[in-house]
């Protein structure tokens, strides 16, 4: 009769062993990036335009992923002063004048926030592409922000 036991033990110490494979797999190796000195290809750049509307519930979640991973660097109001722009001896563009963004497309400000540039690190896999075409509707919302204000009068 106790020959079950140690047969079921067995059997339960090899599942367990199996979900345990499955829940962390090996880890990949990193694929080998490219080298430096060559330039990246943009795919699409100018074509593209953004597909996502931007809805009060897109600029919300775009803003709220912009505080935690841009506003740091870009300041929370696009202006280009956040707080590691001084330690990190970086000069950036202030998102509020319409003429900042005039150059780029929507496809190319996608390319910026999904793959970094510079000492900018990009959203990569972390961000689905709707959630990264909310944060270009955002960063153009800055500038729309400051044209909609009336102009002051002069004293």
């Amino acid at each position: 009769m106790r020959t079950p036991f140690p047969l079921l033990g067995a059997i339960l110490l090899a599942v367990l062993g199996v979900f345990a494979q499955q829940q962390n797999p090996a880890p990949e190796k990193p694929k080998e990036a490219p080298p430096e000195s060559e330039p990246a290809k943009p795919a699409q750049t100018d074509e593209r335009k953004n597909p996502v509307k931007p809805t009060p519930e897109v600029l919300a979640m775009a803003k709220k992923t912009f505080g935690y991973d841009c506003a740091m660097c870009h300041g929370e109001l696009g202006d280009g002063k956040g707080d590691l722009v001084a330690s990190m001896d970086l000069k950036l563009k202030d998102w509020r004048d319409p003429a900042s963004l005039a150059g780029l497309s929507d496809g190319e400000l996608f390319d910026v926030i999904s793959k970094g540039k510079g000492k900018m690190p990009g959203e990569g896999e972390r961000a689905a592409p709707e959630r990264v075409w909310g944060l270009v509707a955002y960063v153009r919302s800055f500038a729309k922000k400051d044209a909609e204000k009336p102009a002051e009068p002069k004293s």
